[in-house]
C-alpha cells in the first residue's frame, strides 16, 4: 500500500519504517525542516535498537521518504496515520491541537477516499473531532479509524512487527477491510486483529498503560511494606509473579515509572474520568504513589549522611526513564538530580544513550563522565537509576577503590544483596534489607 505517516517522533519513525520493511511504499510528513533533512539522508533522529538497520535499508530501497510537505505527502496515500504528540495540559488532559490542525489541513487537501488513522494515544470521542474536524472543508469520502500503539521502548520493532494483538477502532467495512490487509503481514502466527468501535478502541490504549502503571505502584507499596516488616521483595514478587493470573511482568519495585505514556496516559485517564463525573480513585492513588517513589532513596542516603548532603559529591547511573532508551521524559533520575543538587550535592552521570539529551535540558548543573567508572571519581556513593545491562555485572573491586566510601543505592535493585553483604558494601535497594 501507499502509506503516509504523519509526525516522525518515536512512535510514527517507528511506524513508518516498520510498515516500509513488509514491502509498502512510505512517506513520512513533518514540519520539523531539521529533522527531516537528517532522516533524508540517513541519519536517525531517536535511539531504538534494532531500528537504524531497516531504516537505512528502506531507504536505500526507496520505500521510505520523508517530506515537509503535507499536500504532497499525502496525495497518493491510501492510509494516513496521524503519529502527532499530544503532550498534558495543565489539568492533565491530552493536547489534541496538533491532531486536529492537522485534520483541518487534511480536509482542504484530500480529494479521493482515504482511511485516516489516529495512531497517536487520545482520549475517548477524538475519532469522532477528528471526523468532524475534516468533514469540515472535505468534498470526498474517507474514514477516521483508532488504532492505538502499543509500543515499549527498547523493543518497539519487535512489538510493531509481532505485535501480541492489533486494536482496530471503525464502524466501517470499508475501512476495515483495507486495516485487515494492512495488518495482515504482522499476525502471521495467530496472534488477533481485534475489531472495536472507535471509543471502545481510544480506551483500551489508556485503559492498557494505567493497568500496567498500577501494577508498578502496588509492588512499590508492597516494597515500602517489605520494609518495615522484615519481608524481602523479591520473595514477594516471585510468590505473587507465579500467580499467572497475575504474571511476572511488571512486578519489579524501583524508583517509580517515567517516560512518555504511563505518567501521561494515567493522568489524561483520570481527566477524562473527571469530565465522565466520575472519581478514579485507584488512578489518583497510582499517581500520588509514583510521585513519592522517585525520591525513594533520597530519606535512605539522607540518613546515612545525617541530613547533611551539602558539599557531598554522588555518582549517578542511568539518565533515561528505562534502559534501552535515549528517553529522559519524566525519568526519576532527573527527580533526584535536582533534590541531590537542591540539597548543597554536586553530581556526576553517567548513561550509555541518554546523555546527550540530558546534556540540553540540564546544561552544567551536573558532570558528564564518559565512562561508567570515571563517574565515581571522588564521588561518596554511588546511586543506580535506570536498570541498564552494562550495570548489572560491574567491577566490585573497581567501585570500592574508587569510591570514597564502599556506599551504594540501588533505585533498581540491580544487585544481590548477600553478596554485596559478602563483598564489604553498605548497599540500600528497594524493599529489601541494607547491608550494614
Amino acid at each position: 500500500m501507499k502509506i503516509t505517516v504523519v509526525g516522525t517522533g518515536y512512535v510514527g519513525l517507528v511506524t513508518g519504517t516498520c510498515f516500509a520493511e513488509t514491502g509498502n511504499n512510505v512517506i513520512c510528513v513533518d514540519i520539523d525542516v531539521n529533522k527531516v533533512n537528517k532522516l533524508s539522508n540517513g541519519q536517525i533522529t531517536i535511539y531504538e535498537p534494532g531500528l537504524e538497520k531497516l531504516f537505512d535499508r528502506n531507504l536505500k530501497e526507496d520505500r521510505l521518504h520523508f517530506t515537509t510537505n503535507l499536500a504532497e505527502g499525502v496525495k497518493d496515500a491510501e492510509v494516513i496515520f496521524l503519529a502527532l504528540p499530544t503532550p498534558p495540559g495543565e489539568d492533565g488532559s491530552a493536547d489534541l491541537s496538533y491532531i486536529l490542525r492537522v485534520a483541518e489541513d487534511l480536509g482542504k487537501i484530500i480529494t479521493d477516499y482515504k482511511v485516516i488513522i489516529d495512531k497517536s494515544t487520545v482520549p475517548v470521542g477524538t475519532a469522532e473531532k477528528v471526523y468532524a474536524m475534516i468533514a469540515k472543508n472535505c468534498k470526498s469520502e474517507f474514514d477516521v479509524v483508532s488504532n492505538p500503539e502499543f509500543l515499549r521502548e527498547g523493543v518497539a520493532v519487535d512489538d510493531f512487527m509481532k505485535p501480541d494483538r492489533v486494536v482496530i477502532g471503525t464502524r466501517s467495512e470499508r475501512a476495515r477491510k483495507v486495516m485487515g490487509e494492512l495488518f495482515a503481514p504482522f499476525v502471521r502466527q495467530g496472534n488477533p486483529i481485534l475489531f472495536m468501535d472507535e471509543k471502545s478502541a481510544e480506551l483500551t490504549k489508556y485503559a492498557a498503560n494505567s493497568f500496567l502503571a498500577t501494577k508498578i505502584s502496588f509492588m512499590n507499596e508492597i516494597a515500602v511494606l517489605c520494609e518495615k516488616l522484615g519481608a524481602d521483595v523479591d520473595m514477594v514478587r516471585r510468590g505473587v509473579g507465579s500467580d499467572d493470573r497475575i504474571g511476572k511482568r511488571f512486578l519489579f519495585p524501583g524508583i517509580g515509572y517515567g517516560g512518555s505514556c504511563f505518567p501521561k496516559d494515567v493522568q489524561a485517564l483520570v481527566k477524562s474520568s473527571e469530565d465522565a463525573d466520575y472519581e478514579f480513585r485507584i488512578l489518583n492513588a497510582v499517581m500520588d504513589v509514583n510521585e513519592k517513589q522517585k525520591l525513594f532513596l533520597l530519606p535512605k542516603i539522607n540518613s546515612w549522611f545525617k541530613n547533611d548532603l551539602k558539599g557531598k559529591h554522588f555518582a549517578l547511573w542511568g539518565l533515561a526513564f528505562k534502559p534501552n532508551t535515549d528517553d529522559i521524559r519524566e525519568a526519576p533520575a532527573l527527580y533526584m538530580i535536582d533534590a541531590l543538587v537542591d540539597a548543597g550535592a554536586t553530581v556526576s552521570v553517567f548513561d550509555p544513550e541518554a546523555m546527550a539529551n540530558v546534556e540540553r535540558l540540564l546544561g552544567n548543573k551536573v558532570t558528564y563522565a564518559p565512562h561508567q567508572y570515571e563517574c565515581l571519581n571522588n564521588a561518596d556513593a554511588l546511586i543506580i537509576a535506570t536498570e541498564w545491562s552494562v550495570f548489572r555485572t560491574p567491577d566490585f573491586d573497581k567501585i570500592k577503590t574508587t569510591l570514597k566510601n564502599s556506599l551504594i543505592f540501588d533505585g533498581r535493585n540491580l544487585f544481590d544483596v548477600t553478596r554485596m553483604r559478602e563483598l564489604g558494601f553498605h548497599y540500600e535497594s528497594v524493599g529489601r534489607s541494607a547491608t550494614i
